[in-house]
């Protein structure tokens, strides 16, 4: 039986290889007939293979392994192509430019016509030209970092793609730790997002996933300095994980949190403007920029966006409090970080879960980490696919089925893209394509909740 499945999984993984080297050929037209005609099938065939790594609790390391090396040829397809004329990769070389050249990008207008001769022929037509840089000094400095090395956008994707397999080998030792099989590393890896939006078009977001993912392993290992600084950093990249804060109460000390604090102030000192924490555009971002936040734009007539988006923070909050409280910490081990299902099973009495269900439970990371930025991303403005990176290290375990679907469902938001290039007005998504989206978020939600009801225990098994 476990040979029969680990095959199916090397099957998938095949096709999964195919169906996005394909896609990489029909890049240069994202959300076009071609582009979706091979990217929905690879969405499919993602879910399918979840199905598959959740049913049995390990597989043979020579499936992890062909499983790395499949995931690998497909990012080495979309590496090796350019971005696209408008993503953000571009502004990310400018900010990196400026900064070299002693300019600080949340001043600086790209189409001011004083700065016309710093653009090269990778910033000339960047996006937005408009508006100052929106990303925190985090990101900032890591722009920096890599176009002191080589000024490129292909060096800033080599560098994301690095990001992206660092996540996966931290992974593996969390699997490890959590008492997990290491297959499901293949449930990040796999993932269609990280092809697109990592190796083809190349975001950011990796680098504040990679240091999220840091903080969860110190976390697991109690190096509680070492996990408080790395959120900090994480949220010095984007500002999204700061509603995690919830889940680190009692888990680290004062003294870590003033340590995290003083290397985030110490991130903004560079850019201080008279004084003055420097924002950007951010502002202009939340008030004016709208796009699949389906949420925001049932609201928005009813309240002004500077409160939705503080509703949409309140609701990470919220979701993350909800979870800390209800978190059983003597189930954390003070060598492991959590409780493994055989431990938790063996002290309650019961006999052991089955694989779904261990996996459910055994999913705490993830279940914690991933929720709460998912109940803010719900709510905000904006929801292009690329912000789901963030939640793509923690979707490890059945806990988190809805949110695998969501990396799917949300695939056809990019016909946004194809239906600018036709000339058509950014931002009003097809009605469809949001009701997929989302209804498919829902019944993957319902469904998970019917199996977890069928699990629970009756009150009379209880009793005896």
């Amino acid at each position: 039986m476990k040979i029969t499945t680990s095959w199916r999984v090397l099957l998938l993984g095949a096709t999964l290889c195919v169906a996005l080297t394909i896609c990489s050929r029909h890049f240069g037209d994202r959300g076009g007939p071609y582009f979706m005609a091979s990217l929905m099938p690879a969405g499919v065939v993602y879910l399918l293979a979840i199905r598959e790594l959740l049913a049995v609790p390990r597989f043979s390391r020579r499936v992890v392994v062909i499983g790395l090396v499949l995931a690998a040829v497909w990012h080495v397809e979309f590496l090796r192509l350019p971005a696209g004329a408008d993503d953000d990769i571009h502004r990310y070389v400018w900010d990196g430019r400026l900064q070299r050249l002693g300019y600080n990008p949340y001043l600086v207008v790209p189409s001011d016509p004083a700065v016309k001769g710093l653009h090269t022929a990778e910033t000339r037509d960047l996006n937005n030209p408009d508006l100052p840089s929106p990303y925190p000094p985090g990101a900032q400095l890591f722009f920096r970092a890599v176009t002191a090395i080589r000024e490129s956008t292909f060096a800033l994707k080599v560098a994301f793609v690095v990001c992206d397999f660092a996540i996966a080998f931290l992974l593996l030792d969390i699997l490890r730790r959590n008492g997990q099989g290491a297959h499901l590393v293949l449930a990040y890896v796999w993932n269609p997002l990280l092809a697109i939006e990592v190796a083809g078009s190349g975001h950011i977001d990796i680098v504040g996933a990679l240091l999220l993912v840091a903080s969860a392993a110190a976390l697991g290992r109690r190096w509680r300095a070492t996990a408080a600084v790395a959120l900090g950093l994480a949220v010095a990249v984007k500002f999204l994980p700061i509603v995690l804060l919830p889940l680190y109460w009692k888990r680290i000390r004062i003294r870590d949190v003033a340590l995290a604090v003083a290397v985030v102030a110490l991130l903004y000192v560079p850019f201080l403007s008279h004084g003055r924490i420097p924002t950007g555009s951010l502002g202009t971002y939340v008030q004016s920029f709208r796009f699949n936040g389906p949420v925001f734009a049932a609201l928005a007539h009813a309240a002004p966006a500077q409160l939705l988006a503080g509703l949409a923070v309140l609701a990470g909050f919220a979701t993350a409090t909800w979870l800390r409280l209800r978190s059983a910490e003597p189930e954390w081990s003070p060598d492991e970080g959590t409780v493994t299902t055989e431990d938790t099973d063996s002290h309650r009495g019961k006999a052991p879960a089955s694989p779904l269900c261990a996996s459910v439970r055994s999913g705490v990371q993830g279940l914690e980490f991933a929720w709460p930025m998912a109940a803010s991303l719900l709510c905000a403005p904006v929801v292009f696919p690329w912000y789901l990176l963030w939640l793509l290290p923690f979707l490890t375990s059945a806990s988190t089925l809805p949110l695998m679907v969501w990396t799917v469902s949300i695939i056809p938001t990019y016909v946004q893209w194809h239906l600018r290039a036709l000339g058509r007005p950014w931002g009003a998504l097809p009605g469809w394509v949001m009701l997929l989206e989302y209804g498919c978020v829902a019944i993957a939600a319902a469904i998970l909740a019917l199996r977890r009801n069928r699990q629970l225990p009756s009150p009379q098994d209880s009793t005896e």
